[in-house]
């Protein structure tokens, strides 16, 4: 990358204690200074990757959500507090961001994610991060992600336990691949914490993605059980049968 945006004396001070990480340095923090990450969703997963993306220093920060705030979000939403119940999500979340950083520039879409709107929504961005909850929506980012060759963080929460991966067509399986069919929708447990715990390792993966520093979740998927504070990886492969990558 062209040295065409220099970071200020006041990034450098910012940012210290992670410029000084092995790998990483002032060509590592001008690489997430340019950058533009996608964030699909501005629930609890969505709050930590936001909010810690934010803290790194990423420039450009382009959230989408279509819901308003409710009061049984908040034990894990925490881009969104009392007051902000009834509003637009992006809107609170934007604020949020703000309050951590006023330098990131945040596009806030109060979109619906389909096939139709999603090209529009994902813009120029370099990465993909997956906050969703459900996996119709998933597939739509899965689709577009395998279409235009775009990593994808993917991860999910359920009560004290979650998964993520990062998803690379066709250097990866796309997530089609590993999951080919939707679990049926309901209205599932979560601890705010879990999604704090899973939201952050998706920040970490994109952060790691956007510096070129070390070893990605490619091929891998991580998953943790809370409950018994346990780790577990699983290694996934590309389906040749996929209807998504298989031909790639």
């Amino acid at each position: 990358m062209a040295d065409d945006n220099p970071l200020t004396s006041r990034e450098r001070v910012r940012y210290d204690r992670q410029i000084i990480l092995p790998g990483w340095g002032e060509e590592g923090q001008r690489r997430i200074k340019e950058a533009t990450v996608f964030i699909a969703g501005a629930g609890g997963l969505g709050s930590a990757v936001s909010l810690y993306l934010a803290a790194a220093g990423v420039g450009h920060i382009r959230i989408c959500d279509n819901g308003e705030v409710e009061l049984s979000n908040l034990n894990r939403q925490i881009l969104h507090t009392d007051n902000d119940i009834g509003r637009k999500k992006v809107i609170s979340a934007g604020s949020a961001i703000a309050r951590v950083n006023t330098d990131v520039e945040t596009v806030l879409l109060d979109r619906t994610m389909d096939d139709r709107s999603i090209a529009k929504l994902v813009g120029e961005s370099q990465i993909i991060v997956d906050c969703l909850d459900n996996f119709q929506t998933r597939y739509v980012l899965n689709r577009f992600a395998v279409k235009r060759g775009l990593p994808f963080v993917h991860a999910g929460v359920y009560g004290m336990a979650g998964q993520i991966t990062f998803l690379h067509s066709p250097h990866t399986p796309c997530l089609e691949c590993i999951f080919p069919e939707a679990p049926p929708p309901e209205i599932f447990p979560i601890v705010g914490a879990t999604a704090a715990v899973i939201g952050s390792l998706e920040a970490l993966e994109a952060l790691k993605y956007l510096t070129g520093t070390g070893i990605l979740l490619m091929n891998r998927l991580l998953v943790w059980e809370g409950d018994v504070m346990k780790f577990e990886e699983i290694g996934v492969e590309k389906s040749p049968s996929c209807s998504v990558c298989g031909t790639i």
